[in-house]
């Protein structure tokens, strides 16, 4: 009776086991099915966005060589319909007009390369690249196309504007070329069409301006490839013939997928929860022993951590360094590291105090974690020096987003309680290809790349190279030979005439530092005052050149000075007593002494730099707002520093001789200074007819080539004796 009665039971067990078995692989079935669909049908629209992101760049990437072309095509509309062009091109004498005004503009000019001028035959009468005379033609230096639209411009309809541009390949590659017949602003053409002349305008499509059109309707990557060559996403250049002669590609940036990614784990997520009830029946019996070996793996995590922001600390980053190029070696993977310095966290330490620094320190570390996620090591490895490795096997693709998204990242500034402060950030980056390099020589090389991009003017990423070994020889000879130079006081100095903008009068001289280094020869101001400012040797340069000047001034007691002075000067506490003292020992008058400096430090440091301007005005020497108009400067700024004078940035005064919006701003930027009562000095002064401009806008002072190129004392001498005659 009790076998039996058992057998039913025992059934029905089995019976239950099987049911919950079943609906166990029902379970799963379904959603595995469930789970398929979903993450299909995510693909799917991450798929759809790709084509429309791919297809908006292609889009834009049409435009922007529309606009690139068309821009050039303006500008020479400016130059070909001209008065004056048009008087001086068919005169007789006129060549060195036209060389003046067509050909020396291609020096140093981002509107165009190269100026042609061309007869009705299409033979060269002046041909003018980077500033100098060219020795080709333009059959050989031309392709096929440059002909017919030679062709197109001469046989216009008289209806018809004589110009037509497009893109041309040349000897040095792709260049848009705009050709437009020579003519009176009107468009009246005076001559017949044997004697009609017509300019040539090229610019090339250069690295820098590719650069340029990805950044501004942010196509990533963007780059050119040979005709001929059809990658997944790219846009042909076609010549006036319509045939190809080349593409631009771009790197597709999959926002797709990005979006993707973010949803995937949130449907995974709940999936998982599901999972998980199941699987915990079957393992609650090990809950114990993983207990114990996730509090052991947590003792060794902490030993590895940064306290202050939880991230891997020095050594936590070697040992994961190590354990990526162990994995590299294996799997033939790359290891990529990229080493991090903030910029402008000292300021914010001084300015605000360690807490403000500590809990700026936690926000970039927490917000660099949300930036790079799980898929990299991120660890705090100095006081504000951060490094980011992982694996990747497309290092080429990765590295070029990633550090654009940091980029990014702190072009926001840090909200931290009630202050907010702006800092940056300058990165260098090192691989190790399949392992092949140890995470010591990674590291060494990231520092190497990272110092790289502070020099280059902070704010962005560098790349390791190994010329950059050889080059970081060459920077500290640089720095041994300008410390010899310094003591030896072989820096010279040389003088740019100011002058009155209502009679072109020479009232002052702006002082410059020159060095010619023995054995290299002359090297750029930009880089001996760069190194002079990063190894604190700027103080003993400027010294040195204010008191060149200084002594020079005595010569010529009509003559204000001016000198430029480094925000390193400003950071010395005995900076003021420094000047006081040479012009002191030398016996000029400080009334006569204009320093100028920069908006960039007292924007970054604006209590002590007041400080140290009331400083050298409680001499007399009087301070000047350098370079107005390339910066951020506001009006409370300009109020509260109580500047003496203001000095326009060539940048604005480049662009007024095209009218419009930048007359109308260099017109408000002098209303502004008059307001204020503060006097205007314009720079880079290098036409009559921007020097009229200037005048009639209320400008007091003018400085540029236009008056006269930065020349030695005894130059500035002759002027000076030149200029008493005349008004004698």
């Amino acid at each position: 009776m009790r076998v039996l009665s058992s057998r039913p039971k025992q059934s029905s067990a089995a019976q239950r086991r099987s049911l919950v078995r079943s609906l166990l692989v029902i379970f799963a079935a379904v959603m595995v099915i469930v789970t398929s669909m979903v993450l299909t049908a995510l693909d799917r629209v991450g798929d759809h966005a790709n084509r429309l992101d791919d297809e908006r760049s292609r889009e834009t990437t049409i435009g922007a060589l529309q606009t690139f072309r068309n821009h050039l095509g303006a500008t020479l509309n400016d130059y070909a319909a001209w008065d004056d062009a048009n008087r001086y091109v068919y005169a007789a004498d006129g060549m060195d007009w036209v060389v003046s005004n067509f050909g020396d503009m291609t020096a140093n000019n981002n509107l165009f390369d190269a100026a042609i001028l061309l007869d009705a035959q299409g033979r060269a009468l002046m041909t003018y690249e980077a500033g100098t005379a060219a020795d080709w033609t333009t059959e050989r230096y031309f392709d096929a196309s440059f002909p017919l639209l030679f062709d197109s411009v001469r046989n216009s309809a008289a209806e018809a504007t004589p110009e037509a541009n497009a893109f041309i390949r040349t000897e040095r590659g792709i260049a848009a070329v705009a050709i437009g017949l020579v003519r009176q602003k009107s468009g009246h053409i005076d001559h017949e069409p044997a004697a009609r002349r017509y300019l040539v305008l090229l610019r090339h499509l250069h690295d820098n301006d590719i650069k340029g059109m990805a950044r501004t309707y942010v196509v990533s990557g963007l780059r050119p490839v040979a005709a001929g060559e059809n990658p997944a996403h790219h846009v042909e250049i076609h010549d006036g013939n319509g045939q190809p002669i080349g593409s631009l590609t771009w790197t597709s940036r999959l926002p797709g997928y990005a979006s993707l990614a973010q949803v995937q784990p949130l449907v995974l997520g709940a999936i998982a929860m599901v999972a998980i009830y199941f699987i915990l029946l079957f393992v609650s019996g090990s809950r114990l022993l993983r207990q114990i070996k996730a509090e052991e793996a947590a003792a060794v995590e902490l030993s590895r951590l940064d306290p202050l922001s939880g991230l891997a600390n020095r050594f936590g980053l070697f040992a994961n360094l190590r354990e990526l190029v162990s994995q590299a070696e294996s799997s033939n993977d790359d290891v990529l590291l990229l080493y991090l310095d903030l910029d402008g966290f000292k300021e914010v330490n001084d300015a605000y105090g360690h807490g403000t620094g500590d809990n700026l320190i936690r926000g970039v570390s927490a917000g660099l974690s949300a930036l790079i996620g799980g898929q990299a090591t991120i660890a705090r490895v100095g006081g504000d020096e951060f490094a980011i490795a992982m694996n990747t096997r497309a290092q080429e693709a990765v590295v070029p987003e990633l550090c654009e998204r940091i980029l990014g990242f702190f072009g926001e500034p840090f909200v931290i309680g009630e202050r907010v402060a702006v800092v940056g950030t300058s990165i260098g980056v090192a691989v190790s290809a399949r392992g092949t390099v140890s995470g010591d020589e990674l590291l060494r090389r990231a520092d190497m790349a990272m110092y790289r991009s502070k020099e280059a003017g902070r704010g962005r990423w560098t790349v390791y190279t190994p010329c950059m070994d050889a080059e970081r020889e060459e920077r500290n000879q640089l720095e041994i030979d300008l410390r010899k130079a310094i003591e030896n006081s072989e820096i010279g100095v040389v003088y740019q005439p100011v002058v009155d903008a209502r009679d072109g009068r020479m009232v002052s001289v702006e002082a410059l530092a020159r060095w010619n280094r023995p054995g290299h020869g002359p090297v750029s101001p930009e880089i001996f005052i760069g190194v002079a400012e990063q190894t604190g040797m700027i103080d003993q340069l400027g010294l040195s050149v204010l008191r060149i000047a200084c002594r020079a001034v005595r010569q010529w007691p009509d003559l204000r000075l001016a000198v430029n002075i480094s925000p390193g000067q400003f950071r010395d506490p005995a900076f003021a007593c420094h000047v006081a003292t040479t012009f002191s020992d030398i016996g000029v008058d400080p009334n006569r002494i204009t320093l100028e400096m920069t908006e960039s430090y007292f924007i970054r440091n604006p209590a002590r730099a007041l400080a140290a301007i009331n400083s050298l005005k409680a001499i007399g020497v009087k301070i000047a707002l350098d370079d107005f108009g390339s910066g951020f400067s506001s009006v409370g700024y300009l109020r509260q520093f109580g500047f003496d004078r203001m000095k326009i940035d060539q940048s604005l005064v480049a662009t007024v001789s095209e009218g419009g919006s930048a007359v109308d701003l260099l017109q408000a930027t002098v209303a502004l200074a008059r307001a204020l009562d503060i006097p205007v000095t314009a720079e880079g002064v290098e036409t009559e007819d921007q020097a009229k401009i200037l005048r009639l806008s209320g400008c007091d002072e003018l400085q540029g080539y236009f008056f006269g190129r930065p020349m030695a004392g005894d130059a500035i001498g002759r002027m000076l004796r030149e200029q008493r005659e005349v008004g004698r």
